[in-house]
């Protein structure tokens, strides 16, 4: 079984898992929270449409948990805001389809 870490932890996985089903199969189930209210978030869709799984991969930040594969010694960390082509896919799909229970962001 390889590796990765998350905020500096070990993340075991197993080939063919994305960093979210590791997460998750690791007993993590929220690793980021909303801005307003400060409500867990992790994975949701888990076909990277939402943005409620991101994370900060090597550096870079923004990407969604579910869709990108684990690889062995890849530095996940938590907490980063939200890349522009995200931030402008939650915008539009806040003003055209709003509920109460949704993300806050």
């Amino acid at each position: 079984m390889s590796e990765f870490s998350i905020d500096g932890r070990p993340v075991p996985f197993t080939e063919g898992q994305t960093v979210a089903a590791a997460l998750v199969a690791a007993g993590r189930v929220a690793w980021r929270t909303t801005r307003v209210g400060h409500r867990p978030r992790g994975v949701f869709c888990g076909i990277g449409v939402c943005f409620d799984c991101l994370v900060t991969i090597d550096g870079a930040g923004g990407q969604r948990a579910c869709v990108v594969p684990a690889r062995p010694g890849m530095n996940v960390t938590t907490g980063e805001t939200m890349t522009t082509a995200a931030t402008a896919t939650t915008a539009a799909t806040a003003t055209t389809a709003t509920t109460e229970e949704g993300d806050d962001d």
